[in-house]
């Protein structure tokens, strides 16, 4: 072999050897387990993401459950268990309670609030702050619209018939605001509802968008259906991912990766919109459907605003976080209200921004 074929050779070897050492390969689990729809989105982007980085990384997807229990999820991602997570943040409100809002509000944004807010007004830095306190990095890639409502046998029209009622609710401004209106919060895992129901154990729960909700089956052991669902008005969910396997990937791979979640939280909104509109239709069918009339849903607004400023209060990354998304809808009032009906929903009567101003220090 001549030294120029040896100099190739050499140059070749190289060449692969590099890139077999930039090849990454990656496990990722969820909170959700294959009988939800909500898997749907965490699959999406797990396909996208192989696309993208093709030869660069592979992530080797895990339902719910299939590598551990769904609520020990943050725990194996921030150990480094497994190097990502999908998952909806406020479960893990217990550890931080800035985690709530930044999965759901009571009575304020919708999905199309949430993706501006990401996208354009400082949202995504502060996921990564707060999940960044746990050694992780966070890529939100899924929103979904108003969720359902309780979901009961004895029907609901107004706040008179919350009284006393044990419901299965998830969030932690969403029990304190159930408690002021003068129900009981009763928090369960998502595949535990339809046998609490089932038993009478609870006297009604919420869980997720209709479709969801439709393939949780809950449409079999409940008569009735209490709409809108101003417990959680929009919802976020995206992929923890353990900070020291993010920084071992390339400038490049994180990029795909990030593209990758921002064309499936895109995707999600439509979607989800879709097949809850499906759903919609079968449990018209299925269920008697309730809606609360203004009045009532404006007397639920003005105690959830109450709930969120004393949350925020009681910890300062809660109130950052909420400050944050009263001033994004201040500062997109003007503009909102003036394209009025035109526009990308309402501008809710939220919360004090001066209260939340004060907390935030």
């Amino acid at each position: 072999m001549t030294a120029k074929a040896l100099i190739l050779a050499a140059s070749a070897a190289t060449v692969i050897g590099s890139q077999a050492v930039a090849q990454e390969s990656w496990t990722m689990t969820t909170t959700w387990p294959s009988s939800l729809e909500l898997i749907e989105t965490d699959k999406h982007f797990v396909e996208l993401a192989n696309k993208l980085t093709a030869g660069e990384l592979t992530i080797e997807f895990f339902e719910g459950g299939a590598l551990v229990p769904a609520g020990e999820v943050f725990g194996a991602v921030e150990s480094g268990t497994v190097q990502a997570g999908a998952d909806w943040p406020g479960y893990w409100a217990g550890r931080d309670a800035a985690f709530s809002p930044l999965a759901t509000t009571p009575s304020l944004f919708n999905a199309v609030d949430y993706v501006n807010w990401i996208q354009q007004w400082g949202g995504a830095e502060l996921y990564n702050e707060v999940y960044g306190n746990f050694g992780m990095v966070y890529l939100p890639y899924g929103v979904t619209n108003n969720e359902s409502g309780f979901r009961t046998n004895e029907p609901i029209v107004n706040l008179e018939d919350l009284q006393g009622k044990r419901l299965r609710l998830s969030g932690l401004e969403q029990g304190k605001l159930l408690e002021r209106l003068g129900g009981n919060q009763v928090s369960m895992a998502g595949g535990e509802i339809y046998q609490a129901l089932e038993r009478g154990v609870i006297d009604g729960a919420e869980f997720s968008t209709p479709n969801v909700d439709w393939s949780g089956g809950f449409q079999q052991v409940t008569d009735y259906w209490a709409t809108p669902g101003w417990h959680q008005s929009a919802s976020v969910f995206g992929v923890m991912i353990n900070k020291a396997s993010w920084d071992a990937l390339s400038p490049e791979t994180q990029e795909k990766l990030q593209i990758a979640a921002d064309a499936t939280l895109l995707w999600s909104l439509a979607f989800t919109e879709k097949r809850a509109t499906e759903a919609y239709a079968k449990f018209d069918e299925a269920v008697e459907i309730n809606r609360y009339d203004d009045e009532t849903l404006e007397e639920v607004q003005k105690m959830a605003n109450e709930v969120i400023v004393e949350t925020a209060c009681e910890n300062p990354n809660s109130a950052k976080v909420y400050l944050s998304m009263v001033e994004y809808l201040e500062d997109y009032k003007q503009w909102r209200d003036a394209s009025a009906p035109f526009n990308l929903g309402r501008t809710p009567n939220g919360p004090d921004v001066e209260a939340l101003r004060e907390c935030a220090g």
